[in-house]
Order: structure tokens, then C-alpha cells, then sequence
């Protein structure tokens, strides 16, 4: 389950708000993403189908996971003990 977000633009997404930060063509995809993590029990369950891409980041964001949206978005995250923390949908380009 989702218990908090990192920043309010990916939060405006969970609760169905548009966000000027994010390409008006993905904020769906990314709401549906979002339903995902939220329903994941345990952060393996996102390992499918592949395209999402799921992998454990290093550097300053070492310990977080991210699955992709596209090429260029990706949604970051923590996940302990069934939940996802300080989730953040980032630009990686």
C-alpha cells in the first residue's frame, strides 16, 4: 500500500488531480502504475510483466526501487513491510 508520497505533484496524480508537471498523455499510465504499487504485498510483485523494468537504484537514491512508465519517466520508491514510501514519479532524462 502507498503511505506517503515525496513530492505533491505525484500525489495529485493518486488522487486523480491533473499535474502540469507531467505530459497530459501519461498521467493515466501513471495513475495505473500508482494502482499497482499500491496493491503490491511485497515489492517481487511488481517484477512482472518485465516492461515495467523493475530494479533497486544506488547513488543518492540508494535503497529505493523503480519500475519505468517510459523511457524517459520512471516511478521511484521505498518499499518495507508491504509498503511504498516517499513514492515519486521522476524524469530521467
Amino acid at each position: 500500500m502507498i503511505k506517503s508520497f515525496a513530492d505533491k505533484d505525484s500525489e495529485k496524480i493518486w488522487n486523480r488531480n491533473f499535474s502540469k508537471k507531467f505530459p497530459a498523455n501519461l498521467q493515466g499510465l501513471i495513475y495505473r502504475k500508482l494502482l499497482l504499487i499500491d496493491a503490491a504485498k511485497d515489492v517481487k510483485d511488481l517484477k512482472s510483466p518485465p516492461g515495467y523494468k523493475l530494479h533497486l537504484l544506488t547513488g543518492d537514491r540508494k535503497n529505493q526501487y523503480a519500475i519505468s512508465v517510459n523511457n524517459q519517466w520512471k516511478i521511484c520508491f521505498y518499499f518495507q513491510n508491504g509498503d511504498a514510501y516517499s513514492v515519486e514519479v521522476v524524469d530521467y532524462h
